[in-house]
């Protein structure tokens, strides 16, 4: 953006490409990598994006009225998002997160003007790791604030806004700016909304691009296995759920599992490499488009998201 701007909304989007190069070269990969630097987004994820479009669409259908609250539940990146578009639009906002997520998120909602609730977690639960049984906690506990408070709930794992974000923003500035060139798609699967809303974008204008669903190791429901490690350390997604409303199967490649130790090990490659510093989840996405190079998709090339900061994970064991 050239110019001036009058608010942080504006700045949403339009996150620069980068050929992980240094990757490739030091790993000895056949193909390129493209990410996309979501972590520059001003809240540091993608889920920016989210925000964004569910906040716009509910303002202009009316389902959200003028300076009425805002609830959502959150691992604390579409809380993060909702906390900047609530306060440049004059909306009261309450972020509902699990204790088992990471310190840094609380406090980042916090400073931006949230109000942070955060409910323990399930019996067994540990911090750091999030599990399908801590967030249906917070699930009920985010549905009792939103009737408590006359609230609108910004449900970013059901209402349509969490697609259109990625499908008619995310997507269109990966294929124009790889030039038309990305043959493959990976995404880790939290909500889903990233995954569909790529994926259908770049199926409209190439269709037979691939797109493979990244799931944690002992967590990965959607491609069939048990669940018997719940509590894995990937934040913001393998919530073990099955009930994914933005999740279209049909656009599935196939699936690739990933390990703890993988997207840990593949998030530090990545920062000592080419100075990006992200997450657990683009660990996972990186660890996962490596392997594709390395087997099925020799060659090719692969897009995939440096979904938010690894800010968001100094007091985890991310970068111990």
């Amino acid at each position: 953006m050239n110019g001036v701007t009058g608010s942080i909304v504006d700045l949403i989007g339009g996150t620069p490409l980068l050929n992980l190069s240094r990757v490739s070269a030091e790993c000895g990969l056949r193909g390129r990598l493209l990410v996309k630097l979501e972590y520059l987004n001003p809240g540091h994820s993608k889920k920016d994006r989210t925000a964004k479009a569910l906040i716009d669409e509910a303002r202009r259908d009316g389902t959200l009225q003028p300076g009425q609250p805002v609830v959502e539940l959150t691992s604390g990146n579409t809380g993060t998002g909702l906390a900047i578009v609530c306060r440049a639009y004059g909306h009261r906002f309450i972020a509902v997160m699990s204790r088992g997520n990471s310190v840094e998120r609380a406090r980042m909602m916090a400073a931006l003007g949230a109000e942070v609730v955060l409910v323990d977690q399930a019996p067994g639960g540990r911090s750091g790791e999030v599990s399908g049984d801590d967030l249906a906690l917070v699930e009920q506990r985010a549905i009792d604030l939103a009737a408590g408070y006359g609230a609108f709930r910004a449900d970013q794992f059901r209402l349509p806004g969490g697609i259109a974000a990625h499908e008619h923003g995310t997507g269109p500035e990966i294929w124009a700016q790889s030039a038309g060139t990305v043959d493959v798609f990976v995404d880790f699967i939290g909500s889903s909304g990233t995954f569909t809303g790529v994926t259908r974008y770049l199926r409209s204008v190439r269709p037979d691009v691939r797109a493979y669903a990244v799931e944690p190791a002992g967590a990965a429901v959607l491609s069939g296995e048990s669940v018997v490690t719940p509590g894995h350390r990937i934040q913001g997604g393998g919530y073990s759920r099955t009930d994914l409303t933005y999740f279209d199967r049909s656009l599935v490649t196939d699936f690739v599992v990933v390990t703890d130790d993988e997207a840990q090990h593949a998030a530090r490659l990545l920062a000592r490499t080419e100075g990006v510093f992200a997450g657990y989840s683009t660990g996972a996405n990186l660890a996962a488009a490596m392997r594709l190079l390395e087997t099925v998709e020799a060659g090719a090339t692969v897009a995939l998201l440096a979904c938010d900061s690894g800010l968001k994970y100094l007091s985890t064991d991310l970068y111990d």
